[in-house]
């Protein structure tokens, strides 16, 4: 159910009573007679008993109709203001240095429809919708168990290095045997020369004792 009402010629001017009809576009009637009652503008006035007549075209087209409307489902689906005509109401208002200044008395149209269909919802309402299905369109995550981090060692583990046959690993062992034998050669070498050494001295310390005694004869 749709209902307009309209106020002609009213006395003011169309900028400054725009400033108030802006409040209440797309509120609901409730909202919107509460907004004009706190609000200190001289539109405010007007305003406020053109809705109220709009209400009233409205409950009476849903009688006569025989439809059921509760005024507190209405909300306000257009308002504007229009320019009225200054009716040749020009006065002169007195100026500096003896001039005259043309004072013109401004009038205006006021247009307010309420309805009772469902409000349009805005674009904020519809991303929002849509941020929600995109949200119940996902798979749910499956949260991962959480590793719990090994304690440090006080001391770090000695790595043994595995011992590989290889070639060069043999190469290297021979040499090693060899240089382990050689080693041996000279040491039982030097052994036996000591040996040698012990079982000759003492004919050694006799001959020079002969050689001694015979010096002193």
């Amino acid at each position: 159910m749709e209902a307009i009402a309209k106020t002609r010629h009213l006395k003011g001017s169309p900028r400054k009573t725009r400033l108030v009809i802006d409040l209440i576009r797309g509120e609901n009637v409730s909202r919107a007679l509460a907004i004009l009652k706190f609000t200190d503008k001289r539109a405010a006035g007007p305003i406020e008993k053109t809705l109220r007549s709009a209400i009233a075209n409205a409950t009476y087209l849903a009688e006569q109709q025989n439809i059921a409307v509760d005024p507190d489902d209405l909300w306000v689906k257009t308002c504007f203001v229009d320019m009225g005509a200054h009716k040749n109401r020009r006065r002169m208002r007195p100026a500096p240095q003896g001039r005259a200044y043309r004072e013109t008395r401004h009038y205006c149209h006021i247009t307010i429809a309420v309805t009772s269909d469902d409000k349009p919802k805005t674009e904020k309402e519809l991303k929002v919708e849509a941020a929600k299905a995109r949200a119940a369109d996902r798979p749910k995550k499956e949260k991962a168990p959480v590793k719990k981090a090994a304690p440090k060692k006080a001391k770090a583990e000695e790595v043994e290095t595995p011992i590989v046959d290889t070639p060069v690993a043999d190469a290297v062992e021979t040499v090693a045997a060899e240089n382990a034998a050689e080693v041996a050669d000279v040491k039982n070498a030097s052994t036996a020369a000591e040996a040698e050494s012990n079982e000759t001295k003492p004919a050694d310390d006799a001959q020079e004792q002969i050689n001694e005694e015979t010096e002193r004869q």
